[in-house]
């Protein structure tokens, strides 16, 4: 006859794996969000991923004990994607928010705003190119910095980031795009990298 373990046991063992699993589970969800808003930008993907990603950070709370290691690494290899692709729509959906698209896109990926010429003409130049790129690379180093233990490394990346563009601050639509883009790509790296950091205890 097959002897069971007293329910508590037997909670205290299942409840833990079904934690983990439901984290990565939502935060599998939280990654498809964000790959189907990247080819066709819808705003609702972009609030479910972000609920998404808020659910998951709380469920990797629970646990008292640490992740077993193929917990840390799929979860690892999921926040590491989301935390690289996802700050693209979060920081566009930031900046859409808060300028209500006042700034027009430019061929460059950067943005077009107004200048005069020396003989008094109103035109417009472009500034901060690239944003899409350095985004890219900015969270991936964020993301990398924190999980690898060494959340130092933001303030250096910070940093680069500020001297590369300061030439490009004058006009108040790029400081306000700058600090936006930044500080929401580089919030949505760390609470990724940080739902790593807690699995991995």
């Amino acid at each position: 006859m097959t002897t069971w373990p007293p329910v508590p046991v037997l909670l205290n063992q299942v409840l833990p794996q079904a934690t983990w699993a439901l984290a990565l589970v939502l935060l599998i969800a939280a990654l498809g969000c964000i790959a189907a808003t990247l080819r066709s930008p819808r705003r609702p993907l972009v609030y479910c991923a972000t609920a998404l990603l808020g659910a998951a950070f709380v469920v990797v709370l629970i646990p008292e004990q640490h992740a077993p290691p193929i917990f840390r690494i799929l979860i690892g290899i999921v926040v590491f994607a989301l935390a690289v692709l996802g700050g693209w729509p979060a920081s566009q959906l930031a900046l859409v928010l808060a300028t209500r698209s006042t700034t027009r896109p430019s061929p460059h990926d950067g943005i077009l705003v107004p200048a005069l010429t020396p003989g008094g003409e109103t035109t417009t130049r472009e500034v901060l190119r690239g944003g899409t790129t350095i985004g890219v690379l900015e969270r991936f180093a964020a993301a990398a910095t924190i999980m690898a233990g060494f959340p130092e490394g933001l303030a250096v990346l910070v940093a680069i980031k500020g001297v590369g563009r300061f030439t490009e601050l004058a006009e108040a639509e790029a400081r306000e795009r700058f600090i936006i883009g930044t500080l929401t790509s580089v919030l949505w790296a760390c609470v990724c990298a940080g739902i790593f950091r807690i699995v991995a205890g």
